[in-house]
């Protein structure tokens, strides 16, 4: 089991949200419904880079067993980088803000949750953001509560 104590005081936990089960998104959409939560860690700037703790994020997902052989397939766990503040980057392994962090009702539902007055780099707030996208697909909802 991985702890955040086991990174003393460099790693806080802010924020937790609910349990979400979301449909598969993308091509494979032959699995089971994926869990999603949203965390919110405050992190030691002067010893955390971006890259680097997504680098350690990595490591625990193959750690608890994740093997990337299938793009979109089933995974015990994906960690994610949604946000590091307000810092822009576009590098080979991590873009932030996330991508398609803006798109997904199963990122902005409980970010809203956690931080319901975070504003993208771009100054999109999460409600914009969800006004904009498409909550249902297949006339089913993406995301309800666990």
């Amino acid at each position: 089991m991985i702890k955040l104590e086991d990174y003393g005081d460099e790693i806080r936990l802010k924020a937790v949200s609910e349990y979400y089960e979301t449909e598969p998104q993308g091509e494979v959409k032959d699995q089971q419904w994926f869990t999603n939560q949203m965390i919110a860690l405050e992190i030691d700037a002067e010893i955390w880079s971006p890259q680097g703790f997504m680098s350690t994020c990595t490591a625990i997902e193959a750690k608890m067993g994740r093997e990337r052989t299938v793009k979109g397939g089933p995974r015990p766990l994906d960690m994610d980088i949604v946000a590091w503040g307000d810092v822009t980057m576009d590098m080979d392994f991590l873009t932030l803000p996330h991508p398609r962090a803006k798109e997904r009702a199963f990122v902005l539902v409980p970010l809203k949750e956690i931080a319901p007055n975070y504003v993208f780099p771009d100054g999109t707030t999460i409600d914009e953001a969800l006004d904009a996208i498409e909550y249902r697909l297949e006339d089913r909802k993406i995301w309800q509560k666990a």
